[in-house]
């Protein structure tokens, strides 16, 4: 491999992603975000054509880095300036190309929303999570739920599995948008983001005058929690985050935190009985639990 397809290779691998197989200086490569699966195409790499510099991004995790290849003296102003102009239109061509893929993904969306039925209430998941359609859909097995953003447009899906397996529509927008669970958008007092849909269930369920809203995992429920704060300044915002106990550093509480210090939003976590099992995460796992139910 040549030295500096292979360092750009490596810069890559150090910022904990894997860059695609190959890669053609000039263009841009799409590739797994961070802790993806392969048919995940968040990151994106473009080396340039001259080698000595590239940059590449995971939209999924919001890595954002650059790099030169490394040589014997410093690069000069003009270098410099001529790589900084190279960065820039990098950036906005793969933004053209992500817009383009989420413009896509949202007219699927729309269309399989549209066509999707009534979930039915003897759904597996439903019965296993002891919860609620809440408005969820019935597509191809799945159940189907809306991802939106905060303007009211759809973006994209996820599919719930009867045996729990989520996935998004490929393309689709989720970074500061969330799924609807229930509740009055227009002027709510109180507004409960959460991360998992079933979870989003159980706390609709226990509080019916509340907002609940799903941000899908850890990682979006800060960019949901501060869009929320935007939209309702003076309402009540609670962060019910999962509690990770047996992962290190704890990834659901630990954001769960950061979020409700960035919206100014007070933050709940499931408060476990002593003998409540460990691997129990969050607040459906725990009311399954005391109803008997397992989890």
């Amino acid at each position: 491999m040549n030295d500096s397809l292979y360092q750009f290779c490596e810069a890559i691998r150090a910022a904990g992603l894997e860059p695609p197989d190959v890669i053609e200086p000039g263009k841009i490569h799409r590739f797994p975000g961070y802790g993806k699966g392969s048919s995940n195409r968040a990151g994106w790499c473009l080396l340039f054509d001259d080698r000595r510099g590239g940059c590449f991004d995971d939209w999924s995790s919001g890595i954002e880095q650059t790099w030169q290849a490394k040589r014997g003296k410093p690069y000069s102003r003009a270098e410099r300036a001529a790589f900084a102009r190279r960065l820039k239109e990098a950036r906005r061509q793969a933004e053209t190309v992500r817009y383009a893929r989420q413009a896509d993904a949202a007219n699927r969306a729309a269309a399989i929303w549209n066509a999707a039925t009534p979930a039915p209430r003897n759904h597996p998941y439903l019965i296993r999570k002891r919860i609620r359609p809440h408005g969820a859909r019935f597509h191809k097995g799945a159940l189907t739920l809306p991802v939106m953003d905060f303007t009211g447009r759809l973006t994209s899906l996820q599919f719930i599995a009867a045996d729990g397996g989520k996935r998004l529509l490929t393309g689709g927008r989720k970074q500061g948008c969330y799924i609807p669970v229930a509740g009055d958008m227009a002027n709510p007092s109180r507004i409960i983001i959460c991360e998992g849909w079933a979870t989003g269930c159980t706390l609709a369920e226990n509080e019916p005058i509340a907002l609940v809203l799903a941000a899908i995992d850890a990682g979006n429920l800060e960019p949901v929690a501060s869009a929320a704060r935007h939209r309702w300044p003076t309402g009540e915002l609670v962060i019910a985050g999962d509690d990770d106990r047996l992962t290190d550093g704890n990834p659901g509480a630990t954001k769960a935190k950061a979020a409700a210090i960035a919206s100014g939003a007070l933050l709940a976590l499931p408060q476990w009985p002593e003998d409540a099992p460990k691997h129990l995460t969050d607040f459906n796992d725990l009311a399954v639990w005391l109803a008997g139910g397992g989890a």
